[in-house]
């Protein structure tokens, strides 16, 4: 795995699975090398298009809230419900991590290095494009499906547990900044 990969998810650790931490790693490599934006963009740019010019929230900070979050809601869901309801850890972190893989070929910098929609993402959705970098790396059809259901366009297929509790940590960190109250 690349230096540059584990300094943006050092969350990539918490997959088990070798293989699949690899296959993980090498989707983000992937989108890396397809994309004009680098690891360092990822670190600056907004996190959405949709909130405007002044959020400060940058796209690696929301991302990896996410992982947490989900991390932590996996966690409690293998340790209630007697087994009746349980999270395969390693395929949920891996989907949460690369639940926004594809906007990295979404995305345009403008001449002032304003992050905005490019041409690409005006015909192909984040989902679609992370799913076709996470197949091109091998990583299996659990995985795949957090990454396409992640968004709406999930609501109109059935979600795995995992594919649920992705879902949810993104759109509880995203709806607030979308939708919350000005007072």
């Amino acid at each position: 795995m690349k230096k540059e990969i584990l300094d943006l998810w050092p969350e990539m650790e918490w997959i088990k699975d070798e293989t699949l931490r690899e296959q993980t790693a090498r989707t983000w490599e992937l989108a890396l090398e397809k994309s004009v934006l680098t690891a360092d963009d990822l670190r600056r740019i907004p996190f959405t298009l949709l909130c405007g010019p002044d959020l400060k929230v940058t796209f690696m900070e929301h991302k990896r809230s996410v992982v947490h979050i989900a991390r932590d809601a996996g966690n409690t869901i293998n340790g209630m419900y007697n087994g009746e309801l349980t999270v395969d850890m390693d395929v949920l972190l891996s989907g949460a991590i690369l639940a926004d893989v594809g906007k990295l070929l979404e995305y345009e910098l403008d001449a002032s290095g304003t992050a905005v929609q490019g041409s690409y993402g005006k015909y192909l959705r984040h989902p679609f494009s992370g799913v076709s970098l996470a197949e091109a790396c091998g990583c299996p059809p659990e995985v795949c499906h957090i990454i396409a259901t992640h968004a709406g366009e999930g609501n109109l297929v059935k979600r795995t547990t995992e594919a649920y509790v992705v879902h949810h940590a993104d759109f509880m960190t995203f709806l607030p900044f979308k939708e919350r109250l000005k007072v």
